[in-house]
């Protein structure tokens, strides 16, 4: 199962050196009977797609619970066998837990198929969003605006064998 796990270029790093994503437990995200449930699409390069935005979402999220971190949402797209991605039904069709899924061991890097992460170009919006969030969380519809924002912004495709230089020439 191909699952999205959301970082930031600091936990890019850290999982780049240490040469896995974790430890576990980790929170993903997949094409769950819940998302496909919700998108009314048995498209599976559209679900995908929108199992990646809602890993950039979450990222978002660990972006703004880290202040010092540059502002770029970062993904990391892992296969799993199925049996270690596991959705909780009770919240399945949650709308803040679309597609979630938890992996409970680290994964190796080397199960990673490619790395998502924001071009320059997003920066001052993802930076807006992250520093919008709790004010949208609460209802602010202009705050969820700047938020839904960073959403304009499509991930750039990085193959794993990249993540080094990538890191180096974001430093």
């Amino acid at each position: 199962m191909r699952v999205y796990v959301p970082l930031t270029l600091p936990g890019l790093a850290d999982a780049h050196g240490k040469g896995e994503l974790g430890p576990g437990p980790l929170t993903a995200y997949a094409v769950t009977p819940g998302l496909r449930e919700w998108y009314v699409s048995d498209d599976i390069e559209e679900l995908e797609y929108a199992a990646l935005g809602r890993a950039a979402q979450a990222s978002l999220r660990l972006l703004a619970l880290d202040p010092g971190a540059r502002r770029r949402r970062v993904v990391v797209a892992v296969d799993v066998p199925d049996r270690e991605a596991v959705a909780d039904p009770d919240r399945s069709l949650d709308p803040s837990a679309l597609g979630e899924v938890r992996v409970e061991r680290a994964v190796p890097l080397s199960r990673a198929a490619a790395v998502h992460v924001d071009g320059a170009e997003a920066e001052a919006d993802v930076a807006a969003a992250a520093d919008a969030l709790g004010a949208a969380d609460r209802g602010d519809d202009d705050a969820r605006f700047v938020v839904d924002g960073a959403d304009d912004h499509d991930l750039l495709w990085y193959a794993t064998q990249e993540v080094g230089v990538l890191l180096e020439d974001l430093g």
